[in-house]
């Protein structure tokens, strides 16, 4: 039997974001390779949602680690250590291919060489999360050969404001914003609102996430026989 996959998020009562996950799920289960069951809402929501599932699951985070806390701090609270038959992954976080996909929206949304960087990132709720945004920023800087600074929505610092005002003091006059964030949402508001060169689509709607959603899924399902 293969497990159910229960992606979970907080829908933050945002009608958009709560439609980009569902196209999130939907697109994953259109895979036809395991059963998806969304898990959006609340933390109580969720925690009824995965109960509902029968037989046996694995729960995966649908958020980026760092890319939004509201998420992080509604998984963190789920009692997923004694839910039988069942299982669950990390946020998706430094993959390769993703950070080689966000720096081709950066170059798609008209960075050039010369433009600043910074990283955006919503916040985290521990050191793990802030490591894999820094380690992201790297992996990025590798790719672009130009510097990448980090700017946090929420927790921790520097703001995005801060590291964009940095970047301009140290003579670029061209910033873009590199959104470290799955899905579309209202925290895009503040970032829609800083005065910069470009900002990239979030990392969702992309093949590439459908495919690691999956990885991560055959990795774990072994897991549970």
């Amino acid at each position: 039997m293969v497990p159910t996959m229960v992606l979970v998020a907080d829908d933050a009562r945002d009608a958009h974001r709560r439609e980009a996950l569902c196209g999130l799920a939907e697109a994953v289960a259109n895979r036809g390779e395991a059963p998806v069951a969304p898990a959006f809402g609340s933390p109580d929501e969720v925690a009824a949602a995965i109960r509902s599932v029968p037989g046996p699951k694995v729960v995966v985070p649908a958020y980026v680690a760092g890319g939004d806390v509201a998420s992080a701090h509604l998984f963190s609270r789920l009692d997923l250590a004694h839910l039988e038959n069942s299982c669950h992954t990390t946020p998706l976080g430094a993959v390769p291919s993703i950070v080689a996909d966000l720096a081709g929206r950066l170059a798609d949304s008209g960075w050039s060489p010369a433009d600043g960087v910074v990283l955006a990132a919503d916040g985290t709720t521990g050191g793990e999360e802030r490591q894999v945004v820094m380690d992201v920023a790297r992996m990025l800087s590798r790719r672009l050969a130009s510097p990448v600074q980090v700017g946090y929505l929420r927790t921790w610092a520097p703001s995005v404001f801060d590291a964009v005002d940095r970047l301009r003091r140290d003579g670029r006059e061209r910033v873009a914003v590199a959104a470290w964030r799955l899905v579309d949402g209202p925290d895009f508001d503040l970032l829609r609102s800083l005065d910069v060169t470009a900002i990239t689509a979030p990392l969702w709607p992309s093949d590439l996430i459908v495919d690691t959603l999956l990885a991560q899924h055959r990795a774990a399902k072994g897991r549970l026989v």
